[in-house]
């Protein structure tokens, strides 16, 4: 894995972690939400507490896991950051860190800095020749 592949991995697990987070909000608004149906046919007594039970678990078991990718997420950014830290430049230093660390776009990154987008581009390329990625 090179060096771009490696800090992707932290905007793709917060991304997911996003994702997740939608899920869970969709599901508790399914298990929230009640419908009144108006017929004259007789209703069951007793509500379908296995449907609500099972959108719980998943709930749970989402929540679980968005957990972990936490963890998992706080690890790599610590990780991102000592690799970040091997370059000494400091403009190149910085666009691996708004790239990287505040997932910010390459149009973002240059009104930031104020560089031309030749300019951006080369100090990333030359940031990334200098982090030594570990080896998994």
């Amino acid at each position: 894995m090179n060096a771009k592949e490696y800090l992707s991995q932290v905007m793709y697990i917060d991304q997911r972690i996003n994702s997740k987070l939608e899920q869970v909000m969709t599901l508790r608004e399914a298990a929230t939400k009640a419908t009144a149906t108006l017929t004259d046919m007789p209703r069951s007594d007793s509500p379908n507490l296995r449907s609500m039970e099972d959108t719980i678990v998943k709930i749970i078991d989402l929540e679980n896991e968005i957990n972990r990718d936490i963890d998992q997420l706080v690890d790599l950014k610590a990780e991102a950051r000592r690799l970040i830290n091997q370059v000494k430049e400091p403009d190149q230093q910085l666009v691996l860190e708004l790239r990287y660390l505040c997932y910010k776009s390459w149009n973002e990154i240059m009104v930031e800095l104020g560089c031309s987008e030749p300019t951006v581009y080369r100090l990333h390329g030359e940031a990334l020749k200098k982090i030594a990625v570990p080896e998994s």
